[in-house]
């Protein structure tokens, strides 16, 4: 139990001091005019305060993704702790911060933009495409959970939910962010919050012991904790998702010193959200083993529903249902905006997007492949959402390391993560069976070569921005 403690406090720690270092390495400018107000255009543009911007963060970036993914992660046992403990401070935080403050300098510009510009072209084209497929599959795998679930408790046929959830997502996307999002995710974000504690208060007094920490794979299944554990656990440490997100609260801002609150706030936030739940999951079921046989039987949906019920009673029920069914819409309805905000980022340099009914039919390009998407298995739709989303992540750290590179910052908060992530990914593209399925030793002597590879590239950045630096002191001097 102390490690439970322990690592609460870390990430209470990681926020007070951590954050602001991030802050101070960023420099923010309050002077500054936000393009909620610059770009002010009633729909996504459209100034709101702080702490709506942080629960509508935490509601988009988290859904059911810190519980589900917790939960599947704990059957490493604790050390899944220090995943998401280190995971949040020095590297989903740092990606959140940087993605929405980014976004916010650049007049709210969207994740494969802010790429193209510090990256090239070439990787903004590749990462325009992963990041859309990544959100498609988002919308359809925390879609057709939901709809059976309604199916089931309703007269309702899974079909006829499916077409309810997505008008609903038609509704959310093409309306201002204030009438739908802005009113009611606040809410919902209290939700989510209120519930993970009351989990986590009804565990210390449920009579059992949080195991400590322990450095032991206790996975059942023997599955290797590198890299399987940074993928399992992705919203909750680090999630490529989020960047895809930041930029809606970012358009929303009214001043930069907001920013730590908001996007480093709610990762924080989703960090012991996902803590609590992976100390849950390993506890209640009296060990990883336990959790294994339950996670079989019953999927994520059933473990979050009988340690619900099991804790908080009739309440635990009622929220679990809640957050089955309305968390993984919330999620899949922001999916669909900041991929109709992309695309339409897209088109504006062809067309003229301000109308309505173009911005309605751009939203059913992507809402069309995801409705398909959600008919299918969701098992494994989730094994593409895994790597598709850390390859965004990536992919978004070293954005940023370039970005502090270019303006002679403190590039390492960036870029050290960014590597270890590039490590992370490489291995698992090549050992996951959703990848090449290949041996593990192979994979790992593949993954870091290319992590030392990406490496040497960073290094060779290092020395060419340095170059630049040099190069321009001796014009202004001359």
């Amino acid at each position: 139990m102390a490690t439970f403690f322990g690592a609460l406090v870390l990430l209470v720690l990681g926020y007070v001091f951590y954050s602001k270092f991030v802050e101070r390495v960023f420099i923010i400018n309050d002077s500054t005019p936000t393009p909620a107000y610059t770009k002010r255009d009633n729909l996504d543009y459209v100034p709101m305060s702080w702490w709506k911007g942080n629960l509508i963060q935490l509601l988009n970036i988290a859904g059911l993704g810190p519980i589900y993914g917790a939960v599947a992660g704990a059957l490493y046992g604790p050390a899944a702790f220090i995943w998401i403990v280190a995971g949040t401070i020095f590297a989903g935080g740092v990606h959140d911060y940087f993605s929405g403050m980014m976004s916010l300098r650049h007049q709210g510009e969207q994740y494969p933009s802010l790429v193209g510009r510090y990256l090239g072209q070439t990787v903004k084209t590749i990462i325009s495409v992963v990041s859309l497929v990544l959100m498609v599959l988002v919308a359809a795998a925390f879609t057709a959970g939901p709809a059976q679930l309604i199916a089931q408790l309703t007269p309702l046929s899974f079909t006829v939910s499916l077409l309810i959830i997505f008008a609903y997502f038609l509704l959310a996307t093409i309306l201002p962010i204030n009438r739908v999002i802005g009113k009611i995710y606040p809410l919902l974000g209290g939700i989510l919050l209120f519930m993970a504690l009351a989990i986590g208060i009804s565990l210390l007094f449920s009579g059992k012991s949080i195991p400590n920490l322990t450095l032991e794979n206790l996975h059942p299944g023997e599955l290797p904790i590198w890299p399987l554990l940074m993928v399992t656990i992705s919203c909750g440490a680090i999630s490529g998702f989020h960047c895809t997100q930041s930029p809606i609260v970012a358009c929303t801002m009214k001043k930069e010193s907001d920013g730590r609150k908001i996007f480093y706030g709610a990762m924080v936030t989703e960090g012991v959200i996902a803590l609590i739940w992976a100390a849950a999951g390993m506890t209640f079921f009296n060990g990883t083993a336990g959790l294994g046989e339950a996670l079989a039987a019953g999927g994520p949906s059933g473990v979050v529903n009988e340690i619900s019920t099991s804790l908080l009673g009739t309440l635990g029920g009622i929220l679990a249902i809640l957050g089955v069914i309305i968390l993984p819409i919330t999620t899949g309805d922001t999916a669909l905006r900041s991929s109709r905000m992309i695309l339409t980022e897209i088109f504006a340099k062809f067309f003229n997007m301000e109308s309505k009914i173009k911005i309605l039919l751009v939203t059913v390009l992507v809402a069309v492949p995801a409705l398909f998407l959600a008919t299918i298995d969701y098992t494994f739709l989730w094994r593409y959402v895994g790597w598709t989303n850390q390859v965004v992540a990536t992919v978004m750290l070293w954005t940023g390391t370039v970005y502090l590179l270019k303006n002679s910052r403190f590039h390492w908060i960036c870029g050290v993560p960014a590597l270890f992530m590039t490590g992370v990914v490489c291995t698992y593209i090549f050992y996951a069976p959703e990848g090449l399925g290949m041996d593990y030793r192979l994979s790992m002597i593949i993954g870091f070569s290319l992590a030392a590879a990406v490496l040497a590239w960073y290094i060779s950045q290092i020395f060419k921005y340095r170059q630049l630096r040099v190069n321009s002191k001796d014009f202004r001097a001359a």
